[in-house]
């Protein structure tokens, strides 16, 4: 599912060094991946411009990392079906069985509950 040719977008990507959504970021941009800041409140994000949705990214997504509480997961869900991103990653905490369902459901792919920092350090 991690690959260097993907375009990802971090959906609740942060200014807060303490926040996961500003480590997530910051780890993917600085091993050279091809992603983008989701944050309606922030024009920037490390250098990096920030848009306030999935929608407004210039070029086509292919995973989205959800690092959001699952209420703000669960609104911004159906996005990833109408722009036919066909992956999913949850941080920890920002999913529920009700996410989980909906993605079998769209047979979207998702990994649920790993950090994507740790995964892609993995052989």
């Amino acid at each position: 599912m991690i690959n260097l040719n993907y375009t990802y977008a971090v959906v609740g990507a942060s200014t807060n060094p303490e926040k996961y959504g500003f480590k997530v970021f910051a780890d993917l941009l600085k091993a050279g991946y091809k992603v983008f800041a989701i944050n309606p409140k922030q024009e920037k994000i490390l250098g990096q411009a920030s848009y306030a949705s999935l929608v407004t990214v210039p070029v086509k997504i292919n995973i989205a990392i959800f690092v959001v509480p699952p209420q703000v997961t669960w609104k911004i869900l159906p996005k990833l079906i109408e722009l036919k991103i066909e992956q999913a990653w949850f941080q920890p905490g920002s999913f529920n069985q009700k996410i989980l369902d909906y993605c079998d459901q769209h047979q979207l792919i998702y990994q649920a509950d790993s950090c994507i920092m740790i995964e892609r350090h993995r052989p």
